[in-house]
């Protein structure tokens, strides 16, 4: 029994394969003298009977399997450490790349932010002096400005032909009473002219721009639309003269019916009625009798017709105040009323009558309204300049008697 262990301990060392990195395998711990755990299980599971040849000699085609799958699983082991290895040190050498350029930008990204701030810092100063200096220059100029206008107010209010000025100015007072008062744009316009006469015999530059409002006022009168006031009212106080010449019309009759007179036939037999048409024709001589259907319009009693005419010139007069009023509305329902009392309480077929109506309708058709300019723009501004002149003129004046 001790002879065989032996003789299979052996042959088992002279099968192992060699270490791939020269180290001693497993197998070659078994040269000790040691039996191995395979060694045992195959020496109990061999029955007592079995030959020395058959335990000493393994199968060769198990020996080969046994070496190449240790070679292979020690080269897939080799490989999955190598590759592990080179994955973490390209994942370590990654991230230091990205951590020195995170500070690289970090840094740069500080000194940006610190040259930003100083690059502001010196826009606010030079912006702050920049204020400054135009506050000085804006100060300076405001100040040479007023010293300038006063030296120049000083050389206007020491003009002779002020006096023009004034008329100027009286003038334009006038033509503004003439156009809102009195609504006569005619004469408004010709004292308009004559105010811008004057302010151009002074020859003063200074002036230019109340002249320039004086055009517009000028230019705005004249596109008025002119009102022959004075023609308008003269005819209505004509065709209240002319209400007492005129014709009433007489009593409206509406027309009788036509009755066909009765003939007489030379039928023997027809007598009745021969007799009736006889003796209806020998009473018509005497009474008349005719069948009228409709409304009659009886005559006028003589109060009537006197509150008639009175009626009709007080509408007209009505009319009248209208015109100077510019009030059409009711100038234009009063010359309809009027016309409609004409027409139906006076003959038609008068030609005093037609002349009357046909007058009140053109009349009718005249427009007494007229769209006024609000205000005139020259009037305040010669106003103002006056008044600025005037009291330059009495300050050296006044000056003169405090020193005293």
């Amino acid at each position: 029994m001790t002879d065989n262990n032996k003789i299979s301990g052996t042959d088992k060392d002279t099968s192992a394969p060699a270490s791939p990195t020269g180290k001693e395998t497993p197998s070659s711990s078994k040269q000790s003298g040691k039996p191995s755990a395979t060694d045992k299980s195959a020496a109990k599971s061999k029955p007592a009977d079995t030959p020395a040849s058959d335990n000493n000699t393994p199968p060769p085609q198990v020996a080969k399997e046994k070496n190449s799958g240790s070679k292979l699983s020690i080269v897939a082991i080799l490989l999955v450490i190598a590759l592990g290895g080179g994955l973490y040190y390209h994942g370590h050498q990654q991230s230091q790349q990205l951590t020195a350029n995170i500070s690289a930008l970090t840094s740069e990204i500080s000194a940006l932010k610190s040259a930003l701030a100083d690059s502001e810092k010196q826009s606010q100063e030079a912006v702050k002096q920049a204020v400054q200096d135009t506050q000085v220059l804006i100060t300076q100029q405001d100040t040479t400005i007023k010293s300038l206008q006063s030296a120049l107010a000083d050389v206007k209010g020491r003009r002779p032909n002020d006096w023009l000025l004034a008329e100027a100015d009286y003038l334009v007072n006038q033509a503004a009473r003439k156009l809102w008062l009195e609504h006569d744009v005619l004469t408004a316009t010709t004292l308009m002219q004559n105010a811008d006469q004057r302010i151009a015999e002074l020859n003063d530059p200074s002036l230019t721009p109340i002249r320039q409002a004086m055009a517009k006022d000028i230019q705005q009168l004249k596109a008025v639309k002119r009102i022959d006031r004075d023609g308008i009212v003269l005819r209505l106080n004509s065709l209240q003269q002319e209400v007492d010449k005129l014709p009433l019309a007489n009593a409206i009759m509406p027309e009788a019916e036509e009755v066909a007179p009765q003939q007489v036939s030379g039928n023997v037999d027809d007598w009745q009625q021969n007799l009736k048409a006889s003796f209806s024709d020998f009473v018509s001589e005497f009474i008349t009798y005719r069948k009228r259907e409709g409304n009659v319009v009886p005559l006028l009693t003589p109060a009537q017709t006197f509150y008639l005419q009175e009626n009709l010139k007080a509408k007209l007069d009505q009319a009248v105040t209208s015109v100077y009023r510019e009030n059409g509305r009711l100038y234009a329902e009063s010359l309809k009323t009027a016309k409609a009392w004409a027409e139906r309480f006076y003959n038609q077929d008068a030609d005093i009558t037609k002349s009357f109506i046909a007058t009140l309708t053109n009349l009718s058709q005249q427009t007494i309204e007229v769209s006024y300019p609000e205000a005139l723009k020259s009037q305040a501004l010669i106003s103002d300049m006056l008044t600025d002149r005037l009291r330059r003129n009495l300050a050296p004046k006044q000056t003169g008697e405090n020193n005293q």
